[in-house]
């Protein structure tokens, strides 16, 4: 619901045990996977630059609905808010922000119609992938926002999954490298 506070959140756990902890970037409620917080503001507007920059690299998986026949492609298509369907976004080339998404195939599962695709936002903005998929005809099982809806049932979740965030250390500027395994 709108407007409804969370009390149990990620950010509110990891505060928990680190009080100078800061939120660096979002994923949406319904995607699992990696995400990054900073320890205090100076290490919060540095990694928040490196985002905003696209100095960081992020990777998802997702399951789609449909059988992709492309190896690889793009999507570009602008974004903008959904304001009479709030949260909803919607694509919009006229007053959209720019949005690019690239994939990449990973599996086809003929059975199910379904196929896994490795994504990479290499823009942020909400909702994104899941505007992108959709808009193409191969929305994200169990989307419950973009999706038809038996392909929104078709899950327990939302099958979407951030596995790779890639940066450089704003202190020191190593390489880091995060991962975490699909789960389904």
């Amino acid at each position: 619901m709108p407007g409804r506070t969370i009390a149990d959140c990620l950010a509110a756990r990891v505060a928990a045990r680190w009080p100078d902890t800061r939120v660096v970037h979002r994923l949406d409620m319904a995607t699992s996977g990696l995400m990054l917080f900073a320890r205090g503001p100076e290490m919060q507007r540095r990694l928040s630059l490196a985002f905003a920059q696209r100095r960081v690299g992020k990777r998802y998986i997702a399951v789609v609905d449909g059988l992709v026949d492309a190896a690889a492609g793009e999507i570009d298509a602008p974004l903008v808010v959904d304001w009479p369907n709030r949260p909803k976004q919607k694509i919009d080339a006229v007053a959209g922000k720019p949005s690019l998404t690239r994939w990449r195939r990973v599996a086809l599962d003929a059975a199910a119609r379904r196929t896994r695709l490795e994504l990479e936002p290499v823009t942020g903005r909400s909702h994104q992938l899941r505007v992108h998929l959709a808009s193409i005809g191969h929305a994200i099982v169990g989307d419950d926002l973009y999706a038809p809806p038996a392909v929104a049932a078709a899950a327990p979740r939302l099958l979407l999954h951030a596995t790779r965030l890639q940066f450089r250390h704003p202190l020191d500027g190593g390489e880091r490298v995060f991962e975490s395994p699909c789960p389904f």
